[in-house]
């Protein structure tokens, strides 16, 4: 099954501002990747391409990387996750900067269910908290915060 999943978040900052939110992922200051209610992310090294980490049962090996502007992360677990997740940094003007996450994978054998079950709902809801962090770093408030949907509220009951 095919797997295309786009978040992104228009941010009322220059190009440098958001870029540097980017650099910060998986470091002691991490300013992008939601740690409140999320398994952090964590990294063997700083972020660079070949750091391998991840976050709870996501596995992943950073395969690319250019500072300030993209990040791109190839899966390693869980089982039947085949592709990658991104961030990327796109100006819009001086003063506009689009924030995207991607991921795109062919999920295999049992992540043909735990995707759509389990996997995807947190992940969507994580990446919207991510993208949060990202507008009160840049902005100084969030101006439409998310909220956790009641499916994505019982998952995480169950997974405690």
């Amino acid at each position: 099954m095919g797997v295309y999943n786009v978040h992104e978040r228009l941010l009322t900052a220059n190009h440098s501002e958001v870029g540097t939110l980017i650099d910060t992922l998986a470091s002691s200051d991490d300013k992008l990747w939601p740690t409140r209610g999320w398994p952090a992310m964590e990294l063997d090294r700083p972020l660079a391409t070949g750091a391998v980490g991840g976050h709870g049962p996501v596995r992943y090996t950073v395969a690319a990387y250019v500072p300030s502007h993209w990040v791109r992360f190839t899966f390693n677990g869980p089982r039947g996750f085949r592709g990658f997740h991104e961030y990327a940094a796109f100006t819009v003007d001086q003063e506009h900067t689009l924030l995207r996450h991607t991921l795109a994978m062919a999920s295999q054998g049992p992540a043909r269910l735990t995707w759509p079950l389990i996997f995807r709902p947190f992940h969507d809801a994580c990446l919207e908290d991510s993208l949060d962090r990202a507008e009160l770093a840049c902005t100084g408030t969030v101006a439409r915060p998310a909220h956790w949907g009641r499916y994505v509220r019982v998952l995480r009951r169950l997974a405690r």
